[in-house]
């Protein structure tokens, strides 16, 4: 079965499933990935807040979830994690935010851009095969459409709506047994993408958070993370990768987890990266 391609631990190798290109360091087996807990402390009830709809089109519309600000530890210690997760860190997260309840699917983006460039269609399937770059020009049209504006995620803002309070490699506890029940990955795909919103959601009202596609963040990517407190962080000025995160159709549970990491060329395109939004708040 195809797995998305993923950075490995020894840097900027790529591993795709049981095949290698360059240099095989690491690759997870099904469900292998147990234990280890990482401090978390968002402010209490910091998810499932209001939620906001936006019609875009006839029967076509897109809902954000409001969470609230709070505190977390951003990333994974080494031995529960790639090395890229590290060093773990705190982070402050201080304004409240909307996220979008799931992934942007083919009927949304279709009703923006007047065209779907996904490889696995469906309306209610995730758009997939797009570029960070194809993003920033979903992101403007869709504020020409709605008079609204719209960011990718910064990587911040994403581990701490996965982790939406919890303080286990996933958001449904410390072993990958359960993820099943909460995203499509490599055990239950079928190879594929699968419609948005199918599987359970996690403490805060989010879907597909894990599995299904992995989803372009606004920040470059870097490794490893600065050390020290963070106050809403944005990644650093430049690089030549954008973050991915969440994990793809193709992985396995120990590539979906919280922290994990990935990243692409901004131009680059592959049938397992999307995207989810979010709605910015007009001052």
């Amino acid at each position: 079965m195809r797995s998305f391609p993923h950075r490995s631990r020894a840097g900027n190798l790529l591993v795709l499933g049981a095949a290698v290109i360059g240099t095989l360091v690491y690759v997870s087996p099904l469900n292998s990935f147990t234990g280890g807990t990482v401090a978390v402390t968002p402010d209490s009830g910091a998810g499932g807040g209001n939620i906001e709809v936006l019609k875009l089109a006839q029967a076509v519309e897109m809902e954000f979830v409001k969470l609230q600000p709070g505190s977390f530890t951003m990333g994974a210690p080494q031995e529960l994690g790639d090395e890229d997760e590290s060093p773990v860190h705190n982070v402050k997260v201080t304004n409240s935010f909307y996220l979008g309840k799931h992934e942007v699917t083919q009927e949304q983006w279709e009703a923006v851009m007047k065209h779907n460039p996904s490889t696995f269609k469906g309306a209610k399937l995730p758009v997939e095969t797009v570029s960070w770059e194809d993003c920033q020009r979903f992101l403007a049209e869709l504020r020409t459409l709605t008079g609204r504006r719209f960011a990718l995620p910064t990587e911040a803002q994403w581990e701490y709506a996965a982790r939406a309070g919890t303080t286990t490699p996933w958001s449904f506890g410390e072993s990958g047994e359960l993820a099943e029940d909460f995203g499509w990955f490599a055990a239950n795909s079928g190879g594929m993408t699968h419609p948005a919103g199918e599987k359970k959601p996690n403490p805060w009202g989010l879907y597909d958070m894990y599995g299904n596609v992995q989803e372009w963040i606004s920040d470059w990517y870097m490794n490893p993370y600065p050390k020290g407190e963070a106050v809403d962080p944005e990644g650093p000025p430049s690089g030549d990768a954008r973050v991915l995160r969440g994990g793809a159709w193709g992985d396995y549970p120990a590539h979906i987890r919280s922290s994990s990491r990935n990243c692409m060329g901004p131009t680059d395109k592959h049938e397992g990266a999307g995207l989810r939004l979010v709605l910015l708040q007009d001052n």
